[in-house]
């Protein structure tokens, strides 16, 4: 086929997902002219499942996004219609904001902030071909004809990739939510050596909110007070809708059982591997099969429709059966779904293919972001592709990559584990994967993370200020505190209402803040003349003060950490000319080639012995130098 040129751009992205848009907005905020590229408009910013944002891990995720000047936090303080903090009777190292979203509107607001952003550039069109020339990206194909030419590329194509919807015995080549898959590209990948493999996500059903019986499912409702994703806003306003709770019972876990034989899963049509904490139903059955019912949550999809969310029923089971076990569930007895649940199969790489940067490994300036990395979520996505975008744009300007370290960031922990340890399965982030997780705290992400931020270029004017100020008064607020001594008198009667301890000399309100039962907010019953600091800056203060001698510890850890962050390993090394290295771990190093001695820790097969005898390696190369 003959193509036309259609024009340059500094950076093209490939695909309007969530990663794709953070990418693309990020290239672009950095002063680079940017195309973006969607196989459907439609498909910019949507949720092709479940419709919110943030939650266990993820809600960290989303701050740090914020803080490094991306949209997904601000987008979701527009469109959100319920939101919760999780996990608040655990320690605040794992609360996690929530938010439902109308998805409508998700779609919408980022789409006009993308059409608005100076440098930017959408387009609808599906993407065939890379231009590659020695071994490096020059642009894209058009499946129309027109073909573009780049400095970088990134790929973000999410699930359309060879996306393949199972339901029951049927299965077609689709995109999510009936939106046309990209084939070509699958095909034109593998001829560059870029090796794809096939992974498997899935939806519930939706349905409508008015066939559902109220009174027999148990409200859900958001928080009294809701608490913005974006440190640019204080007050978003208040929650709109409740969600519901319900449960499968013995005679729907039956169905499913009676009809194994016609789920996709089951019936050996889908070869992708799924999520391992997201499984379909009739997984859930049969691995936990002593279980006598799961919960399953019905969240609105939005303001102006009254289509109903399933959390918790994903499934590949046939229509006919889906109608069946839904409609055996209390309060679910008249359901009707206007969209069936389905498994879709989907083109992804392995990440340990990539650099830290997220460029790939074989071939230069190529980028890649998002589920085609091996991860699931929309969270997961929107950080890769912010920093695809970054670091696209570092590469073009010749500037060192900008990476995140495990310490650093709960997205430098995400593309460390795909990096480094590589994915069997749809990568999820979760707290327990982040080792220093007290000092990654979502009221911390803007200090973490703002002056990384600014110094990109990301960080407006604006957003730098208010990090400053805030910084200060927290700051200031840590100091009174320290300072302000309460007399044992005073404090006698307050301390013995909280059930703690009185003390027999003066003590300072920070000391007092430290005990577990007392709080920032009772402190005012003693300090009544404190200032107004606000929601955010309180509880910022008062964490970092209850719990400064763990933090402390950490921050030791990290100290250790870097030692061997900071010991680089080069490119070039070929790791089975070293003298005592076990051959395994030589084979993946050189395979792997880990940009750093402590990235060489974390690779499977890579003993501790091992890295003593890379250390030893590295002071005899450093003396030599000398």
């Amino acid at each position: 086929m003959d193509y036309f040129s259609m024009g340059e751009y500094d950076v093209i992205v490939v695909g309007a997902g969530h990663a794709g848009c953070e990418a693309g907005l990020a290239c672009a905020r950095m002063g680079q002219t940017c195309l973006m590229l969607s196989i459907n408009l439609e498909a910019v910013a949507m949720m092709a499942c479940n419709p919110s944002i943030g939650g266990t891990g993820k809600g960290h995720l989303v701050v740090e996004i914020d803080a490094l000047g991306g949209e997904m936090g601000i987008n979701i303080d527009k469109s959100f219609i319920q939101s919760k903090m999780l996990n608040t009777a655990k320690g605040p190292a794992v609360h996690s904001l929530r938010a439902q979203a109308d998805k409508e509107k998700y779609h919408v607001e980022m789409k006009k902030t993308i059409e608005s952003q100076e440098n930017l550039h959408l387009k609808q069109g599906e993407v065939v071909d890379l231009i590659v020339e020695n071994d490096t990206v020059r642009g894209v194909r058009l499946k129309t004809g027109e073909c573009y030419t780049s400095k970088a590329v990134i790929l973000a194509t999410g699930t359309f990739l060879g996306g393949k919807v199972f339901i029951g015995d049927r299965n077609y080549y689709s995109g999510p939510n009936g939106l046309a898959p990209s084939l070509e590209l699958r095909d034109n990948l593998e001829k560059y050596g870029i090796e794809l493999r096939r992974f498997k996500t899935g939806t519930p059903a939706r349905a409508l909110g008015a066939s559902i019986d109220y009174s027999k499912v148990v409200e859900q409702k958001g928080d009294d007070t809701v608490v913005p994703f974006s440190f640019m806003n204080d007050d978003i306003g208040e929650n709109k809708v409740s969600c519901w709770l319900t449960y499968t019972n013995e005679k729907t876990h039956d169905i499913i059982r009676n009809n194994f034989g016609r789920s996709a899963l089951f019936g050996g049509q889908i070869e992708g591997v799924g999520p391992r904490y997201c499984p379909s139903i009739e997984d859930k059955i049969q691995r936990f099969a002593d279980r006598e019912r799961h919960q399953l949550f019905i969240e609105p999809e939005g303001l102006y429709t009254d289509e109903m969310y399933i959390q918790g029923m994903s499934t590949s089971l046939p229509p006919d059966v889906q109608e069946e076990f839904y409609r055996s569930i209390d309060g679910l007895e008249n359901l009707e779904i206007v969209r069936y649940a389905y498994a879709i199969e989907y083109d992804c790489i392995d990440p340990q293919m990539l650099k830290l940067s997220l460029e790939h490994k074989k071939i230069e300036n190529l980028f890649c972001a998002g589920q085609f990395n091996g991860s699931s979520g929309y969270e997961e996505a929107a950080c890769q592709g912010l920093m695809a975008g970054i670091n696209a744009v570092e590469k073009i300007r010749n500037h060192a990559p900008f990476i995140l370290d495990r310490s650093e960031a709960y997205i430098g922990v995400l593309i460390d584990d795909l990096v480094t340890k590589g994915t069997n399965e749809p990568y999820r982030i979760m707290t327990s994967r982040a080792e220093y997780r007290l000092l990654l705290r979502q009221d911390n992400a803007h200090l973490r993370l703002t002056q990384k931020s600014k110094d990109l270029g990301l960080a407006d004017k604006e957003r730098y200020k208010r990090f400053i100020e805030s910084k200060k008064i927290a700051d200031s607020e840590k100091q009174r505190l320290e300072k302000t001594l309460i007399s044992p008198k005073i404090s006698k009667n307050f301390l013995v209402s909280r059930g703690t301890t009185p003390v027999e000399t003066g003590i300072s309100l920070a000391d007092l803040l430290k005990r577990p039962e007392i709080t920032y907010e009772n402190l005012r019953e003693i300090d009544p003349d404190r200032p107004d600091i606000g929601r955010r800056i309180a509880n910022q203060v008062e964490v970092q003060i209850k719990y400064e001698g763990y933090i402390r510890k950490q921050e030791q850890q990290v100290e250790r950490f870097k030692k061997l962050e900071n010991k680089r390993l080069s490119e070039d090394i070929n790791y089975m000319d070293i003298k005592g290295i076990r051959t395994e771990a030589a084979q993946k190093l050189n395979v792997l080639k880990p940009e750093s001695l402590g990235q060489a820790s974390r690779i499977s097969g890579v003993s501790p012995a091992d890295i003593n005898v890379l250390l030893i390696y590295l002071e005899k190369i450093k003396r030599e130098i000398k």
